[in-house]
């Protein structure tokens, strides 16, 4: 397998873009990546994404995207793996040209959810869970992380407070990024007062959908040079793995072991470790997600991760492992089948000096993390400026 590089980059502004097209929105961002990257006919493409036939009634994305980016001979599909598509995209990019097989890869993220009322939202993304042992229980995503949460709680003593961090530096950060939702910081006390969803969640707690799409152009690495003022990004570590589709089927419902499995294979192709990295993009869609992440990852301790956040050590300036620089899903917003490319897109623009007022000094090696349901479907993807 031959070394990969990521030579463009291009994402739109999350919002509710009533006047845009699934299609339009895709190719704003694939067009972004395109004239980043020089590559004006990618050989290949691959779509992330989770809720087009459910919201827009459109299957086909692939052949949808490859028609109105103007690549109909070529090789296109779309890759769904629940919120975790774009991540899985990613991946089947990655391999296709580490392989050999394809020179050049589109890799095009993209989500279009506000198109249809909350409830139809709500049930559409609930899928993601297992339909005999869960849903037919009633269940909806906040419900599932919520008790979760509630579990999290109890067995470690945490109180609901604690978690109050991670939602706040995600909007602190996303207020400098202008393609984020929400431009908006948050204080403890608005968190702790903000209205309950599902007990313990909040609405704080909880990231905001919307539409949106991110891309990116990857390559043999040996066709990309080294610049000072743009470095080459590299794939230096890629992996994935499951978990039981249900939260009740795991050994222990309180440990995302795909996020511990994925990471650890992407550390070893990396040839990296924990303290090795310098930025990590995790997949909070909600704020017990976070902690779970930095465990498992092997960031804290087990039942330990809320407090990095209360010790300031999860920032962008002396944090010991800042995440979330752009906003994470929480701030930047999380348009399900296209968070995973946005994660991507985030550490290429920490490892190329481009984050103005949340650039990790020095970053390095930038990590993304993208979860697909409750922790069924994990990718870890690690990159390296060089």
């Amino acid at each position: 397998m031959r070394p990969v590089a990521i030579l463009g980059i291009g994402q739109t502004i999350i919002d509710e873009h009533w006047d845009k097209s699934l299609r339009e929105i895709a190719g704003e961002a694939a067009f972004a990546a395109m004239q980043d990257s020089g590559v004006e006919h990618p050989e290949g493409l691959f779509v992330g994404n989770m809720l087009s036939p459910l919201i827009g009634g459109q299957n086909q994305l692939g052949a949808f995207i490859a028609d109105w980016v103007g690549m109909w001979r070529a090789e296109a599909v779309k890759i769904e793996a629940a919120c975790g598509s774009g991540g899985a995209a990613f991946r089947a990019g990655l391999m296709a040209v580490a392989s050999g097989e394809m020179d050049s890869a589109l890799v095009v993220g993209v989500e279009k959810m506000t198109d249809k009322a909350g409830h139809d939202v709500t049930a559409a993304l609930a899928t993601a869970a297992d339909a005999d042992w869960e849903l037919e229980q009633g269940i909806s995503f906040v419900g599932l992380n919520a008790l979760v949460m509630r579990r999290y709680m109890y067995e470690f003593g945490w109180k609901h407070g604690d978690f109050a961090p991670f939602s706040i530096n995600a909007h602190a950060n996303a207020m400098h990024n202008p393609y984020a939702r929400l431009h908006n910081k948050i204080t403890v006390e608005q968190f702790e007062k903000s209205a309950m969803v599902a007990t313990p969640i909040n609405l704080l707690d909880a990231s905001p959908i919307g539409d949106g799409a991110a891309a990116a152009i990857i390559v043999p690495a040996e066709q990309v040079s080294t610049h000072p003022s743009r470095p080459r990004i590299v794939v230096a570590g890629s992996g994935a793995a499951t978990d039981t589709l249900a939260v009740h089927s795991r050994k222990d419902p309180l440990f995302l072991t795909a996020a511990y499995l994925s990471s650890k294979q992407a550390y070893q192709m990396a040839g990296v470790g924990v303290d090795d990295i310098d930025v990590f993009e995790l997949h909070d869609a909600f704020s017990i997600m976070s902690a779970l992440s930095l465990e498992a990852c092997g960031f804290a301790e087990r039942g330990q991760a809320p407090r990095l956040g209360l010790d300031n050590q999860i920032q962008v300036a002396g944090g010991r492992i800042p995440i979330c620089t752009r906003g994470g899903l929480k701030a930047r917003g999380h348009p399900v089948g296209a968070t995973g490319m946005y994660q991507i897109v985030e550490v290429v623009q920490q490892l190329r000096r481009e984050c103005g007022k949340t650039q990790v000094d020095g970053a390095k090696i930038g990590m993304a993390q993208n979860i697909g349901g409750s922790g069924a479907t994990i990718l870890t993807h690690i990159l390296k400026a060089g």
